[in-house]
């Protein structure tokens, strides 16, 4: 059994060894959290992602211009092909859902009331 209220245990031959590794680790995380909230830490990073990003845009084009030719290849569908498919299908739709209203609005505007559609 362990003691929660932090006391000496002569009988627990890693407590001390535990209270250590916590307090290690609260010294740390606090010297961390001190230094990612400076603004010299956010404008390394900055700089370092941008550097990133503007390096490897080249090799993304790259990369997708061949996984597309694979794509093609094997007959299967490109991203802009599924994208392309599911525009037409959202445009087919708000079709569908602005015939549905007028046939909905149909019986009125012929008079009969009685006649609606569920």
């Amino acid at each position: 059994m362990t003691q929660s209220n932090g006391e000496f245990n002569p009988f627990d031959p890693t407590g001390m060894l535990k209270g250590m590794r916590d307090s290690n680790m609260e010294a740390w995380a606090k010297m961390m959290v001190e230094y990612v909230n400076t603004d010299a830490y956010a404008e390394s990073t900055g700089a370092m992602l941008d550097a990133w990003l503007t390096t490897s845009s080249p090799f993304r084009k790259v990369m997708e211009k061949s996984v597309n030719q694979a794509m093609e290849q094997l007959n299967l569908p490109t991203r802009d092909d599924v994208t392309r498919i599911a525009e037409r299908l959202t445009n087919i739709e708000m079709r569908l859902d602005d015939l549905d209203a007028k046939l909905d609005e149909l019986p009125q505007a012929c008079g009969n009331p009685s006649s609606e559609a569920t």
